[in-house]
């Protein structure tokens, strides 16, 4: 392919997903009134159950209450990164502020950890000083199922989202926890209350504190994933390469292919294909981006035609290089 051919091609393509990038709401924005609704309800339950734990003495409740308050914040994050990642792209970020919904998870992950270290270090302390541990079951318990309540109904509210979303999936896993969190402390106010177990309390706060650290890593490792742009889940270079080759008879073969997730649904895809000639050139490239966009759910792709020996091959080139 000429370099007169390959820059315009290049430009047309460029220009098309800019326009496209500027018009079209980003993947990750389609639910910013779903996040508001469930940060409002999270933040006024964090606050219930902070009361609700500091009057009957509950560390279950507390935990919970602590999940929460980071859910609150995690929730803010979500809603200010799907509201950022609708913003245009520019000249400075041709790609749009999308990639900042992935941040934001990777943000939320964080913030789990850290709950984690916080319950386990209490739960530990009471664990130890069980005589001193007062706990009012009456309240504990009225606090912990309107806290159950108001999870099941936020995870109402979050249900349904993309699989490729991580803004919203961060969301929704943080509230998971919260849910998982309040049927332990409706647990351990019954253990108090019916059988004078007050070792419940701290016992089954430990438990809450493993099962978000289970969700906390699955969420680390996703959102870093996308941001070393590992291929996506799901998706074989392989196979994509080989069907590629398939899809027109023109098509001799395909090379350096690289596939990454921009953000939320987002896959991008840059590969050279070699052509037995001339003839069939547009109608190849068009099958090539069709499949992209059909099969495997790639919509904007940069692909590049070769001369009989590929450039990125040549002694001495990096076709990974930058520059």
């Amino acid at each position: 392919m000429s370099s007169h051919h390959a820059s315009h091609a290049h430009h047309r393509h460029a220009s098309t997903s800019m326009d496209e990038a500027r018009h079209r709401p980003h993947a990750g924005s389609r639910r910013p009134g779903r996040l508001l609704a469930a940060l409002a309800l999270t933040a006024a339950m964090t606050v219930f159950e902070v009361i609700g734990g500091w009057w009957s003495g509950s560390l279950a409740l507390l935990a919970d209450a602590g999940h929460m308050l980071v859910d609150t914040l995690g929730l803010l994050l979500a809603v200010v990164g799907a509201w950022l990642a609708a913003r245009p792209a520019d000249a400075r970020r041709s790609y749009g502020y999308g990639r900042l919904e992935v941040l934001a998870g990777f943000v939320n992950a964080l913030l789990q950890f850290v709950l984690v270290g916080f319950i386990v270090w209490e739960a530990i302390g009471r664990l130890l000083h069980l005589d001193a541990v007062r706990i009012l079951s009456g309240p504990m318990l009225l606090v912990a199922l309107a806290g159950l309540a108001v999870n099941l109904l936020v995870l109402r509210i979050l249900h349904g989202h993309a699989h490729d979303d991580v803004n919203t999936g961060a969301a929704a896993l943080h509230v998971l926890g919260d849910l998982l969190g309040s049927i332990a402390a409706v647990l351990a106010a019954l253990a108090v209350r019916w059988g004078g177990w007050t070792f419940a309390d701290p016992v089954l706060s430990l438990l809450v504190a493993l099962l978000i650290l289970g969700s906390a890593w699955r969420l680390l490792r996703r959102a870093s994933h996308i941001l070393l742009e590992g291929v996506p889940e799901g998706l074989d270079t392989t196979e994509l390469a080989s069907a590629l080759h398939e899809a027109d008879a023109a098509i001799r073969d395909v090379h350096h292919v690289h596939v990454w997730q921009l953000a939320s649904g987002a896959r991008i895809a840059t590969l050279h294909v070699r052509l037995a000639g001339e003839e069939g050139r547009s109608r190849a490239l068009s099958e090539v981006h069709r499949m992209l966009r059909d099969r495997f759910g790639i919509r904007h792709a940069t692909v590049q035609v070769d001369d009989p020996h590929c450039p990125d091959d040549l002694p001495g080139h990096d076709p990974h290089r930058q520059g």
